[in-house]
């Protein structure tokens, strides 16, 4: 099945998930006041995955400058979540979308039916919710960070 992620210049679903500490984490929550990446991978403790997550933990002033929130979402329980963030050291919202099983990455168009797992989808969303940049990877291959950061420098 291939993936087409939800296109440049539509409207980011909306969603409300539990984050690694239980809390509801809305988009719609920062709409007028924040950007935000939104970033999808496949599994917490992996390889690739535990990689990326630890560049963007190392880099989150870049996006506390762009006036942008980090939020990234896995199809992992939310107590995985925790024990992945508590180990790592991972300060931004790690948000649950396991039941639904994958349905916020459905609507994103990043959900792999033949894997269980959202691909490695980026979605940069602007202050009125409008997605302005995205990028999907394959599973084994890490995104490249300072993309992100270019396409949060041209909103």
């Amino acid at each position: 099945m291939a993936i087409e992620a939800l296109a440049v210049g539509s409207k980011a679903p909306d969603f409300a998930l539990k984050d690694n500490h239980g809390a509801t984490v809305r988009l719609s929550d920062f709409r007028g006041e924040k950007n935000v990446v939104l970033l999808f991978y496949p599994f917490a403790f992996t390889g690739v995955c535990t990689g990326e997550l630890c560049e963007l933990r190392d880099n989150l002033p870049r996006f506390a400058d762009r006036d942008t929130q980090l939020l990234a979402v896995s199809n992992d329980s939310v107590p995985t979540l925790r024990v992945f963030a508590d180990q790592e050291g991972l300060e931004y919202p790690l948000l649950s979308d396991f039941w639904p099983h994958g349905e916020v990455s459905r609507a994103y168009g990043v959900f792999a039916e033949d894997k269980g797992c959202a691909v490695r989808g980026t979605f940069v969303i602007d202050k009125e919710g409008v997605v302005r940049w995205t990028v999907v990877n394959a599973l084994p291959d890490a995104r490249d960070l300072d993309a992100y950061v270019r396409a949060l420098d041209a909103l």
